[in-house]
């Protein structure tokens, strides 16, 4: 758990003791929810209808707040954990602030016969939902362009089920304790969200000025690390604005620099598991590359495929010799051709590449171009990524492997450019993220947004149509 709560630090009201008095009638009370889940105009209102009814159809639709407790019970820890999701990044306008009032629920509790049951119905089933979609945003994200809350209310199968994870958390003692631990355990979020309790709480209560610009910052941020949310303890780390790969291995941290894509071909933001590398990569040069790049250096010098190792081959696979008459042809019609460029010092690949499944068809390599990794700004790839010291990589994934029997063949095979695939027996979890900021040591620390990614999501997440950066 992240943050350890004082069931007093969010909610500065008073939380009465409830006296244990029956509410309701059980089973008028049950068969109330089960109407008013079947109902269209409610279900409409929930952002997690499907879960909120399984989650009652599990419990024979037995409420799941409204019953006899103490003032520090699961239905006020719920309310306080609502009360406090500023401190995770997250908007209170997006968990029923309408319907989840401090003084009803008093009214529901402490004087039985005040509240109708219909309206006693109403809460339990809002605050369920409200709290499903809490524990959902912070496990996915609000906004996860792959686990959109439709696909996550759907989904029954998948190992991270919200709804058994409540159920179970209702019968403990800690309820804020099962709701802060579904978040993501990668350093860099925990960093950041104890940041953001500082913040959102501890500096708020101290009347500190807080920067709502900074806020905001760490907010989106904290919701892109939920969108690559593994749990993996051993896995690669690329983030894009930093120009930073980072192994992390046990209990160390290796740290590498990166070349990413210019802002005209942006490296995506992804997840996937490097299966396997290759020493001394023979390239096929993307189709976009060699119609607008390569092609027109090669036309206008006849020596420049032999210097460069370059080869063309006609859609079929066959090689296209490189006379006047054949070029001109492929100037013609360059869809029908493509190009590939052999191993060798000075091949764009390097020495080594990293092979992972992607649908954008990019990869982690080797670069002969060393220098460009004193720049300080490294945004100058087509969208692959290029890793200094991939030797020094390759040695620390094989002997993280267990394969340290393969360094040696390795190491010749790069020396004298030979091609050979090494499989790893485990794959490697590599995750590419988009994060603007950070905390180093404490220290909060920016990045340039070179994609012009923040403004966007800021907006979204906030629900605004303004960056706080725009004002």
């Amino acid at each position: 758990m992240f943050l350890t709560f004082n069931l007093q630090a969010c909610f500065a009201g008073d939380i009465k003791k409830n006296t244990g008095t029956t509410i309701v009638a059980d089973t008028v009370l049950n068969e109330e929810i089960q109407n008013q889940l079947d109902n269209k105009i409610l279900s409409s209102r929930l952002y997690f209808p499907k879960s909120v009814s399984r989650l009652y159809a599990d419990r024979a639709f037995k409420p799941a707040w409204i019953k006899p407790q103490t003032g520090d019970g699961p239905t006020w820890q719920a309310m306080l954990m609502i009360d406090c999701v500023l401190q995770y990044g997250l908007s209170h306008a997006d968990y029923h602030p309408d319907e989840l009032q401090y003084g009803r629920l008093h009214n529901i509790l402490d004087t039985p016969g005040k509240v109708s049951v219909q309206l006693q119905a109403r809460f339990d089933i809002m605050l369920t939902d409200a709290i499903l979609a809490l524990m959902n945003n912070l496990h996915f994200g609000k906004l996860n362009p792959e686990y959109p809350g439709s696909r996550v209310d759907a989904d029954t199968t998948g190992k991270f089920n919200t709804g058994k994870i409540l159920e179970a958390g209702l019968l403990q003692k800690d309820l804020i304790s099962v709701i802060d631990g579904v978040q993501p355990k990668a350093k860099e979020y925990a960093d950041m969200q104890r940041r953001m309790h500082l913040l959102e709480g501890i500096y708020q209560d101290d009347c500190y000025q807080v920067p709502q610009a900074e806020v905001r910052k760490i907010a989106i941020n904290m919701e892109r690390l939920r969108w690559v949310n593994t749990g993996d303890s051993v896995y690669i780390h690329i983030n894009i604005p930093s120009y930073t790969l980072k192994l992390y291995v046990k209990d160390t941290t290796y740290r590498f620099k990166v070349i990413v894509g210019k802002p005209a071909n942006p490296t995506p933001t992804l997840l996937s598991a490097i299966s396997y590398f290759t020493t001394a990569p023979e390239w096929t040069i993307p189709a976009k590359i060699f119609r607008k790049e390569l092609l027109p250096k090669i036309l206008a010098d006849p020596a420049f495929m032999e210097n460069n190792h370059y080869a063309i081959y006609n859609n079929k696979g066959k090689y296209i010799e490189p006379a006047a008459a054949d070029l001109a042809k492929v100037k013609k019609h360059p869809e029908l051709y493509y190009a590939r460029q052999s191993a060798g010092c000075d091949n764009s690949l390097g020495t080594l590449v990293f092979r992972f499944p992607n649908i954008y068809d990019v990869y982690l390599h080797d670069t002969p171009e060393q220098k460009l990794f004193n720049r300080e700004e490294r945004d100058l790839s087509h969208g692959c990524i290029r890793v200094e010291q991939a030797e020094k990589l390759a040695r620390l994934i094989l002997i993280n492997d267990g394969a340290a029997d393969k360094l040696q063949s390795m190491h010749n095979s790069m020396a004298k450019n030979i091609k050979q695939d090494f499989k790893l027996n485990r794959p490697l979890p590599i995750r590419i993220t988009y994060l603007t900021c950070g905390v180093n040591e404490g220290e909060y620390v920016t990045y340039k947004d070179i994609y012009d990614q923040d403004t966007r999501l800021e907006m979204a997440l906030y629900g605004v149509d303004q960056s706080l950066s725009m004002r």
